[in-house]
């Protein structure tokens, strides 16, 4: 019965990522703030929304460890962490800003982390 709930959020989780890698994704968010700069957990909030539109599937769990700077080529590193507890890595990468909207590309990792034992 475990492996069948293994099984399930192993695929989930390569669903997630296979959508990221053949659909792509992409974001954007206009802030009020006159320095562009997305906050970790509006990113991580945005990233997981775009996730899911893209997959179809629900909204996975984000994180982002720092607030996203609006200049071009900009890149962080957020962490999708599914239910088993393994996780796959999420790049995101500023395209473009004009004033203070920021939009960004979102590509997830090819293979997933096991859980931690």
């Amino acid at each position: 019965m475990a492996m069948a709930r293994t099984s399930t959020v192993t695929w989930s989780l390569s669903a997630v990522a296979a959508g990221v890698l053949l659909v792509g994704c992409s974001g954007s968010i206009t802030i009020g703030d006159s320095a562009p700069k997305l906050a970790a957990d509006k990113l991580a909030d945005t990233v997981a929304e775009r996730l899911a539109a893209s997959t179809g599937q629900e909204k996975p769990d984000i994180t982002c460890p720092e607030d996203l700077v609006g200049k071009i080529g900009n890149t962080t590193r957020c962490t999708l962490k599914a239910a088993d507890g393994s996780t796959l890595g999420v790049s995101v990468t500023v395209s473009s800003v004009e004033g203070s909207r920021i939009d960004f590309d979102i590509k997830a990792d090819a293979t997933a982390s096991p859980a931690a034992q």
